[in-house]
């Protein structure tokens, strides 16, 4: 009796996602990649693990973790940036892209979550140079696995502009994600604008070091427009694959822009709103999914 229950709840369970399938298929949008739950088999010469990095980077060693894939020889590899100040660190969309057989870097800036130094915005900029360069190095690639032919930076909110402008700047990068990318350098360029950028940085200053919200306003201030999302960043764009996604957090229409200039260039941009918050509260399945079948197409 125990056989035929267990028999008939997965046959059940089989015919259950048919029409969830047939439903997908016919409503347009594409099925959901298996990465997302399911996990791939274990192989136990090479098993999926995790390293602790230690990055140097402006005098100091910022804190990195590796979620390297399962399987013999070199993963192509992404290396994913937080936001400001990186309470939502995207971990779970991390795992997913591990799962679809990719390795995934991640760090903390200096100053920030804990690895030494000071903050500071252009110092940020200048650690996913320093990672980039960290896992391209013959005895890091060898070591992680990183198949660096195929490396590509994703960053989120402020990370999304910090991989905007690297990914400019960097030509033998595979591509680049942009999730809800804010552009600090087109926040203002004019010192009437300080109290307003003061205040928007003021909040979880606990997880940042030697810096304050008025001393970000004024690197802000300094540096705008100079590091924004100009024409010579939508150029350097155009010479990658670039996913940009967007949601109802107020950052879509600077973000559209970007990817509009990028295309006049004869980009290749792939373009995505969801409707959700800043964080992707309720659409974390559609976030992994649009990355992982982004990164997919890469092949």
């Amino acid at each position: 009796m125990r056989r035929l229950i267990v028999t008939g709840l997965v046959a059940a369970l089989a015919m259950g996602a048919l029409p969830f399938a047939a439903q997908a298929k016919a409503s347009g949008h594409p099925a959901i990649p298996a990465a997302i739950f399911t996990d791939p088999p274990a192989d136990k010469a090479h098993p999926a693990r995790m390293e602790v990095l230690h990055i140097p980077s402006g005098g100091v060693e910022i804190n990195g973790v590796a979620y390297l894939a399962g399987g013999a020889g070199v993963h192509p590899t992404v290396v994913l940036l937080h936001g400001l100040p990186g309470n939502e660190k995207n971990l779970d969309l991390a795992q997913a892209i591990r799962r679809a057989g990719w390795n995934v870097i991640t760090f903390n800036y200096r100053g920030s979550w804990g690895s030494p130094g000071s903050f500071s915005f252009e110092g940020n900029l200048a650690d996913a140079k320093a990672v980039l360069a960290y896992v391209r190095a013959p005895e890091h690639a060898k070591f992680l696995g990183v198949d660096t032919g195929k490396l590509v930076i994703a960053g989120h909110s402020m990370g999304g502009w910090v991989t905007g402008l690297t990914a400019a700047g960097d030509e033998a990068l595979a591509g680049a994600v942009m999730i809800s990318a804010a552009d600090m350098g087109g926040r203002g360029a004019v010192p009437a604008a300080k109290p307003m950028i003061a205040k928007s940085m003021a909040t979880d200053m606990e997880t940042l070091a030697n810096t304050s919200p008025e001393k970000m306003a004024d690197e802000i201030i300094g540096f705008s427009p100079r590091l924004s999302f100009n024409a010579d960043v939508a150029k350097g764009l155009s010479k990658k694959p670039v996913l940009i996604v967007t949601s109802d957090d107020g950052l879509a229409a600077m973000d559209d822009k970007l990817a509009a200039a990028v295309k006049a260039d004869g980009g290749r941009v792939t373009n995505l709103h969801l409707t959700t918050d800043h964080s992707y509260s309720d659409k974390r399945i559609a976030l992994e999914a649009a990355v992982i079948r982004w990164l997919q197409g890469l092949d």
